[in-house]
């Protein structure tokens, strides 16, 4: 990227769309850069929307450039996608579930921006971060098991993606989870969490992290942290500022 391009991108606040080729298909995200100037390299947070969502719906629901200006966004883009729980044809925006499926194009697309958002920016790469809603939130449980020396920290809200755990590496996790959830069913997502705290080898008891959430303290310095709500499927609120409250507690250690 030429100097006064690169300035132009920094000096909007508003995220900027970008585009990539991946496997002759053309891929989009919408990127953020800092709009605010830290110290030293950048932290850097992928989002990701839920089936039947958009890349600038998560911008709005997740607003984590908003949240934290000093980090390099980036909120990808799905393609139509057979969903598990609906869109059986595929009609909607969505994300690749599992190793392999889709012939692993989500999971390139990912390799293709993180390599771009490392050409640049000066990223730090202890501190690179995933949070996803639904089928986002499962793809970014696949991202861990498939990336699994990338992430500092993630948050899946409203998954159940934690079936390919066996090629995960211990790593902190905040998962969101509504009680009421006629989606993915919230005892589902409980059995996610069990798995994820014993993969991350965590304290049977928790203690308060924060409002409505809980920590479970880990071994193997990967604490897990779950925010249980009231609520539906609907993605909460309260959400973004937990997320990056927990992404700010953990850089990963080489």
């Amino acid at each position: 990227m030429s100097p006064i391009l690169l300035a132009l991108l920094w000096a909007v606040d508003e995220p900027q769309r970008m585009e990539w080729k991946v496997d002759d298909v053309a891929r989009e995200a919408l990127v953020c850069a800092p709009s605010k100037e830290g110290a030293g390299a950048t932290a850097l947070v992928f989002g990701f929307h839920g089936h039947g969502g958009s890349m600038q719906n998560a911008a709005r629901s997740f607003s984590f450039h908003d949240l934290w200006p000093e980090a390099v966004v980036v909120y990808m883009q799905g393609l139509p996608t057979p969903g598990k729980l609906t869109d059986p044809e595929g009609k909607k925006a969505g994300w690749q579930s599992g190793p392999g499926d889709q012939g692993d194009r989500d999971l390139k697309f990912f390799d293709a921006v993180f390599a771009s958002m490392k050409g640049k920016f000066k990223i730090d790469e202890k501190r690179v971060y995933s949070s996803g809603h639904s089928n986002g939130g499962g793809f970014t449980y696949l991202l861990w098991c498939s990336r699994p020396d990338v992430f500092a920290a993630i948050a899946p809200s409203a998954a159940a993606g934690a079936r390919n755990l066996k090629d995960a590496k211990p790593c902190p996790v905040l998962h969101v989870a509504g009680e009421k959830d006629p989606l993915v069913k919230f005892e589902i997502q409980q059995r996610a969490i069990a798995a994820v705290r014993s993969l991350n080898g965590c304290e049977e008891q928790g203690k308060e992290w924060d409002k409505g959430c809980t920590l479970y303290a880990s071994s193997k310095d990967a604490p897990v942290v779950t925010f249980i709500h009231p609520g539906t499927h609907a993605y909460p609120r309260e959400a973004p500022p937990l997320i990056v409250k927990f992404f700010k507690e953990h850089a990963r250690t080489p």
